[in-house]
């Protein structure tokens, strides 16, 4: 059988333009930020990207103070048509800038340049469209003939799908008519941050959209600020629980939605190479990051082995580096904590007594890495 070597095939990141600092954007303009400002790092090789402001007590007020501003005044009044404008020029202007947004997505994350261009990106373009259409149209969504917002939304997402978070949060929240105060995940500040150019670049009436970064404390003190009417909070079931707590016997309203991971589960009459494609698509997509993956594996006995050596061999296949090249199937993995995670749940399996395997893989000599993994003879026991 020929074996045919691909060839390097980068995506320029001339496209982009990243600053050495950013800071807080903060009713329609970019502000300096009173906590410590922090590093975020290209996990591809471990490079600092951009020195990125860090949000304390005072910032997250004043950011709240402009939404309120914003919604009352604003935002909150104006016919959803005219809303809906907002949210279409705000899509064109994505697909206008997809490339930078895509190469910037990969950079900062470590995901592949494949799936940042070709997922990420145009859903985030088509999520803002389909909200700029339901704007005027609220009153046929189920809650009455005249639905009312909510007033200022607190927004926390992740680092596994920094733009789609951004999206799936503030589309929706701004065709109904609110404001929002986002905070993005502090290892990938620097698409939320494009985001906040592309609002200025949209005309987007000053406090309708504010991005905060940070870390914990500076989501800690969005969610427990008095003038958040909503919290909405992608991430840990651990956060989530602490979130409850803060919000327990106030009047804010609370959306969670916290990881879990699904199973993949195969029978003897499945077909096997369909079957396999599939689990491979699943569970190494996007490096794993995906709140369903189906990260567990059950087969029918009688085609397990089957299934674990076609398994093995499509692992092998895929290609692990340079998240910019258009060839690359698994990218960096996010942070060196998230390395360190990865690390300490794989030593547990090999520890508890599972088969673990991994394809022969060249893993670049910087950045952060882990090559495509399966464990077998595990038991439902095993953390």
């Amino acid at each position: 059988m020929t074996v045919f070597e691909y060839a390097p095939a980068p995506e320029s990141r001339s496209v982009v333009d990243i600053r050495a600092s950013y800071g807080l954007f903060v009713n329609g303009e970019f502000v300096d930020g009173h906590g410590e400002p922090f590093k975020t790092i290209n996990p591809a090789d471990e490079s600092v990207l951009a020195d990125v402001a860090c949000a304390d007590e005072s910032d997250v007020d004043r950011a709240v103070k402009a939404a309120r501003a914003a919604y009352e005044r604003v935002w909150g009044p104006m016919p959803g048509a005219e809303r809906a404008k907002y949210l279409y020029r705000i899509a064109r202007i994505i697909q206008e800038r997809s490339r930078e947004l895509a190469v910037l997505e990969s950079i900062d994350n470590g995901k592949p340049i494949r799936e940042s261009r070709d997922v990420d990106v145009p859903l985030v373009a088509a999520w803002f469209f389909y909200y700029a259409g339901w704007a005027d149209k609220l009153g046929h969504a189920g809650f009455g003939p005249d639905p009312r917002p909510v007033g200022v939304a607190g927004q926390v997402i992740p680092w596994n799908f920094p733009l789609l978070m951004l999206a799936w949060k503030i589309a929706p929240a701004l065709a109904c008519g609110n404001t929002v105060v986002l905070k993005p995940a502090e290892t990938t500040p620097l698409t939320a941050l494009l985001f906040a150019d592309i609002c200025r670049q949209a005309d987007l009436p000053p406090g309708v959209v504010n991005i905060i970064t940070g870390a914990g404390e500076t989501g800690r003190a969005l969610v427990a600020h008095p003038g958040i009417d909503k919290v909405a909070f992608t991430g840990s079931t651990d956060v989530g629980r602490q979130i409850a707590r803060t919000l327990a016997g106030t009047s804010k309203k609370l959306t969670l939605e916290l990881g879990g991971k699904a199973a993949n589960i195969v029978y003897a009459d499945a077909p096997i190479d369909q079957a396999v494609e599939g689990i491979v698509n699943g569970i190494f997509f996007n490096q794993g990051h995906v709140c369903c993956a189906g990260s567990r594996l059950l087969v029918q006995e009688s085609v397990a082995e089957e299934v674990l050596e076609r398994l093995k061999a499509r692992m092998a296949t895929l290609r692990v580096g340079d998240p910019l090249d258009k060839n690359t199937d698994i990218g960096a993995i996010n942070s060196a904590a998230q390395l360190d995670k990865i690390r300490e749940l794989s030593a547990a399996g090999e520890a508890e007594g599972a088969d673990r395997w991994a394809p022969p893989c060249e893993l670049p000599d910087r950045g952060f890495w882990f090559p495509p993994t399966v464990f077998t003879n595990v038991a439902a026991s095993h953390r």
